[in-house]
């Protein structure tokens, strides 16, 4: 995909799709980190929390909080099942439960190569 525009439409119309999914599973989410700045990604990519060209300063990925009656669940195999549908929906839909190292609540698209 070409046009910044159209991934970034793209990703929030697949985004309210994956939420609709997770809540006729059961579950609750609540936001992580959408945006980021490139400052923060740079800080973060310094931290080693994080990577400089991350697809969250094009508007691209979201993290999200998953709950299961009222209890915030941490474990990246709880998320197996959003990262699963997530990544049906689009070929350049990227679950971060896939990445060498695990980032389990984040949901972006491809671009420019990184995810």
């Amino acid at each position: 995909m070409s046009n910044l525009h159209a991934a970034q439409a793209l990703h929030v119309s697949l985004i309210a799709k994956l939420i609709e999914f997770t809540y006729a599973q059961g579950y609750e989410l609540t936001w992580g980190e959408a945006f980021r700045t490139q400052e923060q990604a740079q800080w973060d990519a310094t931290n080693h929390i994080g990577i400089v060209n991350s697809v969250h300063c094009e508007r691209l990925a979201v993290d999200f909080m998953l709950f299961k009656d009222g209890e915030y669940l941490t474990d990246p195999e709880e998320y197996k099942f959003m990262a699963d549908y997530w990544q049906s929906l689009d070929p350049s839909c990227r679950a971060g439960y896939y990445f060498n190292n695990k980032d389990a609540d984040h949901f972006s698209i491809t671009w420019n190569g990184a995810s």
